[in-house]
C-alpha cells in the first residue's frame, strides 16, 4: 500500500477505533484557586533542590549496612524539623544486611583485558583469590531459561541481553528480568557464577548495581552486573568464534541482622477519621553514586511540595504522612515495615516518588467510585503542567505497594523514563543530573495532588475488588 494510501485508511479508522472515542474534552470541572495559586508558586520554589542538593552533599551515598545508612537518618530528622514538619521520628526495623566486599573481572582468553563490573545484592562470593572459568553466552534470560539442567557445571553463564528506553520503564521489566531471577536460575543449572549486561540504557563503561535473590534452598553464586560497554565487548568476542575465560572475584558476603528505620514526618489533619495521605520516597540508595536521581530527587519533591501545603495558612483536612522509606534497593523492607507498623490506621491514599527528577506526564489513580470527583479535579489542575490521565491502574510502587496491596487507593505521578536508566544505579547518579525547572514541575505537580486529596470533601474509603 502506498504510504498516502495508507495513512487516509488510518484517519479513516480512527473515526470509529476505540482511541477516538478517547479523544473527549477534560471534564468541565472548576479549578481550586487556592490550588491553583499553590500550584503555580511550586514552580519558582527550590525547596526540593536543597533538600536533594544537601543530602548528596553531606551525606552521598547511603547503602543499607554501611556507616552512611543510620547518619542518613539522622541528617533526616534534622532537615525534616527544620522544615517545620510535626511528629518527626525514626521508627526502627530489622532487616539481613549484604555487604559488598573487593570485586574485579578480568578477561583471560582469548584476549586479556580488564572488565568494569559489580556485585549485585545477594550475590554470592568467590574462591579466595577468585575463579576463572570459560563463560556459557545468552543472548536473552529466555536462552537462559531455556538451557538445560546441569549444563552449566563449571563455567559462568554471561547473559546479555539489551534494555531500550521507554517513556514510562517498561523495558526495566521486561529485560530487568535478567538481573532479577537469572542468577537463581543460573544457579539451579549448575553456573559457578553469572555475569550479566547492566540492565541500563546507556553505552558507558559504569555498571549498574542492583538486587537479585535466590530461592529458599538455592546456594547464592557469584553474581555481577558488567557495564554495558564491556558487556558488548565480551559480546564481540563471543561472534569471534573464540573460546572466552573470565576471571571474576567477588567477596560480598551477608552479615545478619542489623537495625535500620523508616524516618517520619506529618502534616496534622484537622479530621483524623478522613485517613492518612501517605507519601515519600526511599531514603536508601547504592553506593556507586550518590543517590541524586535514585531516590534524593523523590524524597524531596515530595517533601517540598508537602511543605508548600503546610505553609499555605490552612491545615488540611486529612493528615498529611511523609515517610522517607529506609530501606527499598535491599528489598523493601522500609515499605513492609511501615505497612505492619501501621496495619491499624486508617490510609485514604499512597503515592510515592521513585523514578528520578524529570517531568511528570501522566497520572493515575485507583481511588473508589465515591471520590471519583477528585480524578476530574486532579485532570484539570495538572493540565496546565503539561500531565495527561491515563486509564491503568497504580501500582505505586515498591515502598507503598504494601499499603496499597491491603485496599488503599494508588495514585502514581509518571516522571519520563526515556534517560532514567541511563544513570540508574550507576556512578553517575549525582547532583549534576537534575534539572532544576524539570524538578519544580515535579513538585508543582506533587503540590497539586497532595493539597486536592487532602482537602477533598469525599470520602474516600478502601477499594473494593471487583468480581
Amino acid at each position: 500500500m502506498m504510504k498516502r494510501t495508507l495513512l487516509a485508511a488510518l484517519a479513516a479508522s480512527a473515526l470509529t477505533s476505540p482511541l477516538a472515542a478517547q479523544r473527549t474534552a477534560a471534564p468541565a470541572t472548576a479549578v481550586d484557586t487556592k490550588v491553583a495559586a499553590l500550584r503555580d508558586k511550586a514552580l519558582t520554589d527550590d525547596t526540593a533542590y536543597k533538600i536533594v542538593e544537601g543530602i548528596t552533599t553531606e551525606v552521598g551515598p547511603r547503602m543499607t549496612g554501611t556507616e552512611a545508612a543510620p547518619r542518613a537518618r539522622a541528617w533526616s530528622v534534622a532537615k525534616l524539623k527544620a522544615l517545620g514538619f510535626k511528629n518527626v521520628r525514626i521508627e526502627p526495623y530489622q532487616l539481613p544486611v549484604w555487604s559488598r566486599g573487593t570485586e574485579s573481572g578480568e578477561l583471560v582468553a582469548p584476549y586479556a583485558q580488564t572488565l568494569h563490573l559489580v556485585g549485585l545484592g545477594n550475590s554470592g562470593a568467590t574462591l579466595p583469590g577468585g575463579l576463572t572459568l570459560p563463560i556459557v553466552y545468552f543472548p536473552t534470560y529466555n536462552d537462559l531459561a531455556l538451557a538445560p539442567d546441569g549444563s552449566l557445571k563449571g563455567k559462568i553463564a554471561f547473559v546479555s541481553n539489551a534494555m531500550q528506553p521507554t517513556q514510562d520503564g517498561s523495558s526495566y521489566g521486561s529485560q530487568g528480568t535478567a538481573r532479577f531471577v537469572g542468577p537463581n536460575v543460573a544457579a539451579k543449572k549448575g553456573a559457578a557464577a553469572i555475569v550479566i549486561r547492566s540492565i541500563g540504557t546507556d553505552h558507558g563503561r559504569g555498571p549498574h548495581a542492583g538486587n537479585t535473590n535466590f530461592d529458599a534452598g538455592v546456594t547464592p553464586i557469584p553474581a555481577a552486573a558488567l557495564s554495558v560497554a564491556d558487556a558488548e565487548h565480551v559480546e564481540r568476542l563471543v561472534k569471534l568464534g573464540k573460546p572466552v575465560t573470565l576471571k571474576l572475584v567477588l567477596e560480598d558476603k551477608q552479615v545478619g541482622i542489623r537495625e535500620s528505620g523508616n524516618v517520619v514526618a506529618e502534616v496534622p489533619g484537622t479530621d483524623p477519621k478522613a485517613g492518612i495521605v501517605l507519601i515519600g520516597g526511599h531514603l536508601d540508595s547504592w553506593d556507586l553514586g550518590t543517590g541524586a536521581i535514585d531516590d534524593g530527587a523523590g524524597i524531596a519533591i515530595t517533601a517540598a511540595a508537602a511543605k508548600l501545603v503546610m505553609d499555605s495558612g490552612q491545615r488540611p483536612r486529612r493528615t498529611i504522612r511523609v515517610v522517607w522509606f529506609g530501606d527499598e534497593e535491599s528489598g523493601g523492607f522500609g515499605g513492609a515495615a511501615y505497612a505492619k507498623a501501621h496495619a491499624g490506621e486508617r490510609h485514604a491514599t499512597a503515592a510515592e516518588s521513585d523514578f528520578g527528577a524529570d517531568r511528570v506526564w501522566r497520572f493515575e489513580s485507583s481511588l473508589p467510585a465515591g471520590a471519583k470527583p477528585i480524578e476530574d479535579r486532579l485532570t484539570v489542575a495538572l493540565a496546565p503542567l503539561g500531565i495527561i490521565r491515563g486509564a491503568d491502574t497504580p501500582h505505586g510502587g515498591t515502598d507503598v505497594g504494601p499499603v496499597i496491596a491491603t485496599g488503599v487507593a494508588g495514585i502514581d505521578l509518571n516522571q519520563s523514563g526515556l534517560r532514567y536508566f541511563d544513570y540508574h544505579h550507576t556512578p553517575e547518579d549525582t547532583l549534576d543530573l537534575i534539572d532544576p525547572e524539570q524538578l519544580r514541575q515535579n513538585v508543582a505537580a506533587w503540590t497539586t495532588v497532595i493539597a486536592t486529596v487532602a482537602n477533598a470533601p469525599e470520602e474516600i474509603g478502601p477499594i473494593v475488588p471487583q468480581k
